[in-house]
């Protein structure tokens, strides 16, 4: 990777360009992330819209089965109603994960992308590595999600199939690519010859910057916030109330209560509802917050009209602080409040989305700059 040395403190300047030399470690890392993130978060909303509630209906209906199999005494409906439960959370299971696979690799690659040049090591090295590393973190989720479709069909193991078998290895190679970088991280520090490395995505103080990190911490601070007042409010009575709820369930059932034993099967949905929001909307706003933190340091490479980075970093913070909220609101407003959340998930891929396409026209620019063909 070039650098241009400054006779100012020993201070090695690295040019914004020499950055993102083509097929560099950077390169690949910054678009292959966001491209993950992109893909997680259109996955999530798909999901969210087609299967998420119906999914959740089904699980709720299968429980009330089993429930009234009990009060008939028919011990062979119980256990496939459970059986139903068990499939159709595995269904959900697998696919939340593949959501969160996709969303969190995504982050590291943006992550390791910022830190490309304190990594000691070759450019070749770093290169392999960064192919390496969306290998595994494009293999596992997909593997994730294939878990239920597979099963164990054809596979060498008895309890693993060939999905967890690949998902497995994809976490392998982003294991491997990552504990090399920070060898080549620690190795840097261990150095001291040669100038320190001044990279100027560090320095930027553009507006969109600005308006995305600010906009990143405060949304990190509201997730917190939130985290803590639920932890300290309604956390504890949450866990009480399950356990009567479930207990109160049972003594219905043993004394055949048929009413008491749908209110309690009522009450029980509404609490795992209570209890699924609140985490959501937590989770939710600090990893927004999270991605407009890191996003806020690539602004330079985004090759678009300093108005219309303002306005995409503009669309990205509202749908990051409306998704949360209107999923904290879905309780109480139903398809209304999904509906708005969703569409804040719709803004914050769209503005994502710009954001892409604008450092792709970057990297062309500089790719015919060049020369290269």
């Amino acid at each position: 990777m070039a650098v241009s040395h400054s006779t100012s403190r020993g201070v090695a300047s690295l040019p914004v360009e020499a950055a993102l030399a083509p097929f560099s470690a950077r390169r690949l890392l910054l678009l292959g992330g966001i491209g993950l993130i992109l893909a997680g978060m259109l996955f999530g909303d798909i999901f969210a819209v087609f299967v998420l509630h119906q999914n959740a209906a089904r699980v709720g209906a299968s429980l009330a089965d089993a429930a009234h199999a009990a009060l008939a005494g028919n011990a062979s409906a119980v256990i496939a109603s459970f059986q139903k439960v068990g499939r159709f959370l595995e269904n959900r299971g697998t696919k939340v994960d593949t959501h969160v696979h996709m969303i969190d690799f995504g982050y590291l690659g943006l992550m390791l992308a910022i830190l490309q040049p304190w990594i000691a090591l070759s450019e070749t090295a770093k290169r392999l590595l960064a192919w390496l590393f969306l290998a595994g973190a494009w293999v596992l989720p997909v593997g994730v999600f294939l878990i239920h479709y597979v099963g164990l069909a054809y596979s060498p193991l008895q309890a693993i199939g060939w999905a967890s078998i690949f998902a497995d290895l994809g976490g392998l190679f982003v294991l491997l690519a990552t504990l090399a970088y920070l060898g080549g991280l620690s190795r840097s520090f261990r150095i001291a010859a040669g100038p320190r490395v001044k990279d100027k995505l560090l320095s930027d103080r553009s507006a969109p910057g600005r308006m995305l990190l600010a906009g990143g911490v405060l949304l990190v601070l509201l997730g917190f916030l939130h985290g803590s007042y639920y932890a300290a409010v309604d956390l504890y009575n949450h866990e009480a109330s399950d356990y009567g709820i479930l207990s109160r369930m049972t003594s219905s059932a043993a004394i055949g209560d048929t009413a008491a034993v749908d209110k309690a099967l009522a009450d029980y949905g509404r609490l795992q509802g209570e209890k699924a929001v609140n985490i959501a909307a937590h989770a939710h706003a600090i990893e927004f917050g999270l991605l407009a933190i890191l996003l806020a340091f690539f602004q330079p490479y985004v090759s678009l009209r300093k108005t219309w980075k303002r306005r995409w970093a503009a669309v990205l913070l509202a749908g990051s602080l409306l998704l949360p909220v209107c999923v904290l609101l879905e309780l109480d407003y139903g398809l209304i409040a999904g509906g708005l959340a969703d569409l804040g998930g719709l803004l914050l891929i769209i503005a994502l989305l710009a954001m892409w396409v604008g450092i792709l026209r970057y990297t062309g620019e500089l790719d015919a700059a060049r020369g290269i063909q």
